[in-house]
């Protein structure tokens, strides 16, 4: 779903007008792409500041409504002030909704504690834990979900096990990385050897006592 976002035309450039915007608590911005000319805005600090605590906010797309018309944009980047930690600015890109778009979301995984393989006493690597995908922005999910349940020591999850919405494709170079591993070795494999070794060192006196 498409987050709206009311925004005010900025006429005055320049670094005096931005500290101009941040004392009254608000954010300056830009919106650029698609080929038109860069828009400067002023956005209010609160809608900003709510609009940051969006889960996965910069995989939304975000329709500007400004004084000059309407824009679909995604959020790009946000500058901070290096001492306050406040935000100073930032970047909207604009989009085509009916283009596809190129964005990275976060893996979760799920079911760990009833995994075969960590039942077994493997280790969970969860290596990669954000992956790039391309498709259209209403289309791309939040975040992509890998079900470590039946998953046993020494099984991987790369790129090409991901489970994605129809449309949405994986980006460059994802296809072969592994996002998790569970590592270790199979019990039996552990607790053969020592079983082994005990058995011959016991029948090594019986021997002797033969000859």
């Amino acid at each position: 779903m498409a987050i709206k976002l009311n925004a005010e035309i900025r006429n005055a450039a320049g670094k005096g007008a931005a500290r101009s915007i941040r004392k009254n608590k608000n954010v300056p911005a830009v919106i650029y792409g698609e080929k038109k000319a860069p828009v400067s805005i002023e956005l209010n600090g609160r809608d900003f500041d709510a609009l940051l605590q969006t889960p996965s906010l910069r995989t939304k797309l975000i329709e500007i409504e400004t004084s000059a018309g309407h824009e679909d944009a995604m959020l790009m980047d946000i500058q901070y002030h290096p001492v306050t930690d406040k935000v100073i600015h930032a970047d909207f890109k604009r989009i085509d909704v009916k283009k596809p778009v190129n964005v990275s979301v976060p893996v979760e995984v799920i079911n760990v504690d009833t995994s075969k393989g960590i039942k077994l006493g493997g280790v969970l690597n969860f290596a990669v834990r954000k992956v790039a995908l391309r498709g259209l922005v209403h289309d791309i999910p939040e975040k992509i979900v890998i079900d470590l349940a039946n998953l046993s020591i020494g099984d991987s999850v790369h790129g090409t096990d991901l489970v994605l919405p129809n449309g949405v494709e994986l980006g460059l170079h994802q296809a072969e990385l592994a996002f998790a591993t569970i590592g270790g070795k199979m019990p039996d494999e552990d607790s053969t050897k020592p079983a082994a070794a005990a058995a011959a060192a016991a029948a090594a006196p019986a021997a002797d006592a033969k000859k």
